[in-house]
């Protein structure tokens, strides 16, 4: 394909789980496959899927899906890790509102390792075009750096989302060359086979919840 349409993927997890497949019947996701379909006209080079580990009971979950994923050739996963955050009751019905405090599990380093793969995949001339998953604000710096030092450089958006309010992610849309909301339609057809081999003789198997 032409140098021009080398693109490489970047996708927020945890906005990809809470802004499209959450409370949907589509989680055991093919991110290969999803991609290669959204992305028909691109050399797709890497997808890069930026997570934590959760806590819980829904961990084992997450955790198969992350060993179905690294057997994709295409897809690579970063890892971020969980801080506690003190947080005040803000309801106004509570008796506590206002005075007790609460520590909340808050996802750190995912915005600020996209960012930083995404500049030095521009620095090193890996892509043509940069597919970010989210509609994170937090990314605007990394965007706009790309576009100031790298102008024939694409930055292309897909904004997962169920509902416009979540979608509106309008800083980012306006700050890329293209800005689309996720389409909902290709995860049907892009979920991986309820067993995937392991590469070890076994099977990764799709939790039954899934």
């Amino acid at each position: 394909m032409h140098q021009g349409n080398r693109s490489i993927v970047y996708i927020d997890g945890f906005n990809l789980y809470y802004g499209a497949v959450r409370g949907g019947p589509h989680k055991w996701l093919d991110l290969q496959k999803y991609f290669t379909l959204l992305r028909q006209g691109d050399d797709l080079r890497r997808i890069y899927y930026f997570t934590a580990i959760i806590q819980g009971s829904r961990r084992s979950n997450q955790e198969t899906y992350l060993r179905a994923l690294e057997k994709l050739p295409l897809v690579e996963i970063r890892l971020g890790k969980f801080k506690n955050k003190t947080i005040t009751c803000g309801v106004p019905t509570c008796t506590h509102a206002g005075r007790k405090r609460f520590e909340v599990p808050e996802e750190k380093q995912t915005d600020v390792a996209i960012g930083i793969q995404m500049l030095e995949d521009a620095f090193e001339n890996r892509s043509d075009r940069f597919v970010i998953v989210s509609g994170d604000s937090d990314l605007l710096p990394a965007v706009h750096a790309i576009k100031r030092l790298f102008p024939p450089k694409k930055i292309i958006v897909y904004v997962p989302s169920r509902s416009p309010q979540r979608g509106a992610a309008i800083e980012l849309r306006s700050a890329a060359d293209q800005d689309r909301t996720l389409p909902l339609r290709l995860l049907k057809v892009s979920q991986f086979p309820p067993q995937v081999p392991d590469g070890h003789g076994g099977w990764i198997c799709k939790p039954p919840s899934w």
